[in-house]
């Protein structure tokens, strides 16, 4: 889980090096330049259909953030399982119903060369991260997978106002990337100002949440206490 944090904080200094570019083209103390066949160098003026480009791209970096991390933190509880060698039988119900799920979508000729001791080898067998979220996933999708693996998706709504734009940032995003709308029609209708507030409340948000997995990570909360108090 540490090298999903890593790399959320990786990627959260790219998306801050992006939007302090921005703030500044807002504020126009930045200026564009070319460098020209004499060696001189001339200043382009902001194209304002650019600015409004480069505020919808910011919908593709902040969606980039959500869908990554998330994949890579539920890859992490997987990971866990299988390097601590967890069974089935002691894995609390709600990833017993998952390791079940990921089984049926598989055949068997893809399935038995991974399985050497199905107690624990099935839990990651099925497993395929690449079929995590693709392209949808918002709060509403996190608050699911939480609840399907049982750990926290509590954070501070002062800060993080529990994710709420992350609905509006996959939808722009899909827009985008489906050709349903064009860059210059996404950025028109949003201001940088109201961009780094959804991005100070979206860092915080995962931030959050992510520190949520790493407490159930560490404390094995993926177990069945059921089964740990019976012993």
């Amino acid at each position: 889980m540490q090298t999903v944090l890593i790399d959320f904080q990786e990627r959260v200094e790219e998306i801050n090096r992006y939007f302090a570019f921005l703030e500044k083209l807002g504020q126009e103390t930045i200026q564009l330049s070319v460098l020209k066949d004499d060696g001189q160098r001339e200043n382009i003026p902001l194209d304002s259909q650019l600015i409004k480009t480069l505020k919808a791209n910011s919908f593709l970096l902040l969606y980039n953030l959500v869908e990554s991390s998330m994949r890579n933190a539920v890859t992490a509880i997987f990971d866990e399982l299988k390097n601590q060698r967890v069974s089935y039988n002691s894995v609390r119900i709600e990833i017993k119903k998952i390791v079940i799920q990921n089984f049926k979508k598989r055949s068997p000729e893809n399935l038995h060369f991974k399985i050497k001791d199905i107690s624990t080898d099935i839990i990651a067998a099925g497993f395929q991260s690449q079929e995590l979220f693709s392209g949808n996933i918002d709060q509403r999708e996190i608050s699911k997978t939480a609840r399907n693996f049982g750990f926290s998706f509590n954070t501070e709504y002062n800060k993080t106002k529990h994710g709420e734009s992350l609905d509006m940032i996959m939808n722009k995003r899909n827009d985008l990337a489906h050709g349903n709308k064009s860059f210059a029609e996404i950025g028109k209708d949003i201001t940088v100002e109201e961009l780094l507030k959804i991005k100070e409340e979206v860092i915080a948000y995962l931030e959050q949440i992510l520190n949520n997995i790493n407490q159930y990570i560490t404390g094995q909360d993926y177990l069945d206490r059921s089964q740990i108090n019976d012993r």
